[in-house]
């Protein structure tokens, strides 16, 4: 999630396996245990000034940072690697214009800018392999499948609305060994907001409208699901699978999460003959199981509260203004906060 519009923080990402997150602000950076809440890195202001853009390798000592916001160190078309055990930058890559988003996995690098993709090898002394044109992408769209064995990856296609599905195994590869670009018709508007579960077997989309939830079979392209946040217009900050891609939640700049049942969709909501009125074939649609408001109302990211941690049907919602809170949800549709803390006040205890 990038551009916040805060003076303070910038971006919030998530690890691989969502089990820590990163905030790039304008006075460094820091990096958080998920569950428990933990401070595990402090990236200070005198060493790297403003960071835009950060994304953590793993659980590893390893980060990529991009400059950028009132007090930069380094320019936003840069992006470095710092290695925060031998307290050093180990690798650095220049590009011609400003980065928008940075993912990695165990032995691909993948940066975008506004009109290309360049997917390298690494991010440990990454080579390049393949550059992707693409239609404007200033939101920097892209995800990458977390699974080791999954090399799939998506993006905004070059129709209005389409995603885009390449396989990052065959990067760098002859041009007869790569196999045909596949395209998924999502949407009528520009996409704003797209997600891929940690098999990457499935995507979810929405559109700039923000109505509608879809998800797709990356393997067959087809519609699995589709999902209705709500009947006005909404700016979709965030979709995430929970780890079994049994539920979806969504954030949104309304400050409310839905959840959404995935696997069995008859937990999801409908509505009555009696609450049609004038909402017409909006009856049809698929309502969140459950939602929440966050009290301060303001823009979040959201994950499901990571598998091992002990915590079931929990989300968790990062904030915009530091905040952390934590909702236990249940399947016939209670949810409840059950922790609330200032993440920014976190001192560091904790050891990657």
């Amino acid at each position: 999630m990038n551009n916040f519009g805060s003076k303070s923080i910038h971006s919030i990402s998530f690890n691989q396996s969502n089990s820590c997150f990163s905030v790039a602000m304008d006075n460094g950076f820091r990096i958080y245990n998920i569950e428990p809440l933990a401070e595990l890195q402090n990236g200070q202001f005198e060493d790297f000034g403003s960071i835009r853009i950060i994304e953590i390798f793993h659980r590893s000592n390893i980060v990529a940072l991009v400059g950028g916001g009132a007090h930069s160190k380094f320019s936003s078309k840069m992006l470095r690697l710092w290695d925060d055990k031998e307290k050093e930058f180990i690798f650095e890559l220049s590009f011609d214009s400003v980065i928008r988003a940075v993912r990695m996995k165990r032995n691909r690098l993948v940066v975008v800018l506004t009109h290309k993709i360049y997917v390298f090898s690494g991010p440990l002394n990454p080579q390049h392999l393949q550059t992707i044109e693409t239609r404007e992408n200033s939101r920097g769209l892209c995800q990458v499948a977390g699974s080791s064995t999954c090399y799939t990856m998506i993006f905004p296609g070059t129709r209005a609305g389409s995603l885009q599905l390449f396989d990052m195994s065959t990067a760098g590869a002859a041009v007869g060994a790569i196999s045909s670009p596949a395209t998924i018709n999502a949407h009528r508007t520009q996409l704003q907001c797209i997600a891929i579960n940690h098999s990457g077997t499935l995507a979810a989309t929405a559109s700039i409208k923000g109505t509608l939830i879809r998800v797709f079979d990356l393997k067959t392209r087809q519609l699995v699901i589709e999902l209705r946040r709500g009947t006005d217009t909404a700016t979709v900050q965030c979709i995430t699978f929970n780890s079994d891609s049994s539920y979806i939640c969504a954030s949104s700049d309304k400050g409310t999460v839905h959840i959404f049942a995935i696997k069995n969709p008859e937990l999801n909501k409908r509505l009555t003959v009696a609450n049609v009125g004038y909402l017409g074939t909006y009856a049809g649609s698929q309502w969140g199981m459950t939602s929440f408001t966050l009290r301060s109302e303001c823009p979040c990211m959201c994950v499901f509260a990571p598998s091992g941690t002990g915590v079931k049907n929990a989300v968790i919602a990062l904030c915009l203004d530091g905040t952390y809170q934590k909702y236990v949800f249940t399947a016939d549709g209670n949810c409840n906060r059950e922790a609330y803390n200032v993440f920014l006040d976190i001192t560091q205890d904790l050891e990657i």
